[in-house]
């Protein structure tokens, strides 16, 4: 396919334009004049029509094609959540328009949605508050850990650290270090969740809490969960929950009732708003009662009247932490998400995922080696290392050689205490049919693997772009035509 201005003809126009509309008296300093002509392709319109029309039918997506990157919930939602949020009512809003008077009532409608939607997480998480306002998922970790200083500091406590299993997710260290706290990793046991024994030896005065995925990046559940939580409260620590994989566990457990005193969820990942490409997200974060004093400002509240309003006045808050109050759309689709499931639908949504990912795991463990041969959860943990000692072959080949065959790669090098690790997450929505040819695809990688490795290193070949050098990318960045 051509660039656009490999197609440009000169004198070639889509559109005439017979003078400029900008008065000359307008002084622009002249750093910021353009010298010369601004070099811009030349095209009819029909030409450049066409070009983005082909490029949008080259990029990959969910709508398209299956997306089994693990930890990342990249899963088809609904397209009547994105209908929804389109409705003028909401979309037309101003965030500046006024809660009550003066036209207030254009915007109790989205404060509404908020305030119910609130009320739905603390009911699926156990959690007695919610704020609505980070943006993602890091940004509602690092909200929590900024809550727990709060907790600490009003106390007078003097803690230092935070506690995070070696199989957590990367922002869980960087949250924990941008808030003020030392890292300090707890092992992984044989049975591939994070060791007890390993964590009583590190508990002390100076934890100021623990922060855990469950099920943890390996799509395992951590069955001594309440003893965890316990034994961090012990030492007047806090229990942080990241919520990525709440996919798997959605209507069948409460990480409230586990005994968690934060929650950050991912709406854009586990209810219904199309994830990737670096946004849109939401990350609310809820929390215990002893927490919801430090919550950020403001919060929705309900009024004797029935009516809506922000209330600001919350002299321990950690503040504002996003403007506004948070990404509205991502809440929206959340909540006309949740509503349309309901409490069966949700319970379902973990049946299928789990059901899925252990259907992916039987198939392919006589192919690649398993990370930990038990049980998985929403998603599981493969390793090329058989691959890379008997052929050569890395988990990046293996990834490559799935674009060929017309597949997303899963997640590959996560988490890192896997060997040539493979994080599949082939998530609820996706068909029996749709699974066993992405399992085929990867039982013929295998044996390609074994017949034909030059193949795979090469892989793929289909693509306008073959293989770069994705260290070499990395370490000699090309900025010059940004």
């Amino acid at each position: 396919m051509k660039l656009i201005f490999e197609k440009s003809v000169a004198g070639r126009r889509g559109v005439g334009i017979s003078g400029s509309d900008v008065p000359h008296s307008i002084n622009i300093k002249k750093e910021f004049l353009r010298e010369g002509k601004a070099e811009l392709a030349e095209l009819s319109e029909l030409d450049v029509v066409r070009h983005f029309t082909e490029l949008s039918r080259r990029n990959f997506g969910v709508d398209t094609n299956f997306y089994p990157l693990g930890s990342c919930t990249m899963k088809y939602n609904p397209k009547v959540c994105e209908r929804i949020a389109s409705y003028p009512g909401f979309a037309h809003l101003h965030p500046l328009l006024p809660q009550l008077r003066m036209g207030g009532m254009l915007t109790q409608g989205a404060l509404s949605v908020v305030y119910q939607t609130d009320m739905l997480l603390r009911e699926i998480t156990g959690m007695d508050g919610f704020t609505m306002q980070p943006m993602a998922g890091a940004h509602g970790e690092l909200t929590g850990i900024m809550i727990m200083a709060a907790y600490h500091a009003d106390k007078g406590n003097k803690k230092t650290t935070v506690l995070i299993p070696d199989s957590g997710h990367g922002t869980n260290p960087a949250s924990a270090a941008i808030a003020g706290y030392k890292v300090v990793t707890v092992a992984t046991n044989e049975n591939g969740v994070m060791d007890v024994g390993a964590l009583k030896l590190l508990l002390n005065d100076d934890v100021a809490g623990l922060m855990l995925t469950c099920p943890n990046t390996l799509g395992l559940f951590n069955p001594d969960i309440k003893e965890i939580c316990d034994l961090v409260h012990s030492v007047d620590g806090l229990a942080y929950y990241d919520g990525a994989n709440l996919n798997a566990i959605l209507g069948k457990g409460r990480p409230g009732d586990f005994g968690f005193d934060i929650v950050h969820l991912n709406l854009h990942k586990t209810f219904a708003t199309p994830h990737g490409g670096g946004g849109p997200g939401s990350g609310p974060v809820g929390v215990k009662n002893k927490l919801l004093d430090f919550l950020p400002v403001a919060l929705v509240i309900k009024r004797d009247d029935g009516t809506f309003a922000l209330e600001y006045d919350r002299p321990k808050s950690i503040g504002y932490i996003a403007p506004f109050y948070g990404n509205f759309s991502v809440i929206l689709k959340a909540f006309v998400y949740i509503l349309m499931l309901g409490r069966e639908g949700l319970v379902r949504v973990a049946e299928n995922a789990v059901l899925n990912a252990n259907y992916v795991k039987e198939k392919l463990k006589g192919h690649f080696d398993i990370a930990y041969d038990r049980k998985c959860m929403h998603e599981c943990v493969f390793s090329a290392s058989r691959q890379l000692k008997e052929n050569g072959i890395h988990a990046i080949d293996i990834a490559k050689g799935l674009i060929d065959r017309g597949f997303h790669p899963p997640t590959v090098y996560f988490p890192t205490i896997v060997e040539e690790s493979m994080m599949i997450e082939p998530t609820e929505t996706e068909s029996k049919e749709t699974l066993d040819a992405f399992i085929a695809a990867m039982i013929d990688i295998a044996e390609t693997a074994k017949t034909d490795p030059d193949k795979l290193r090469q892989a793929p070949g289909s693509t306008p772009v073959s293989r770069p050098d994705e260290t070499a990318a990395a370490r000699n960045l090309d900025i010059a035509s940004l």
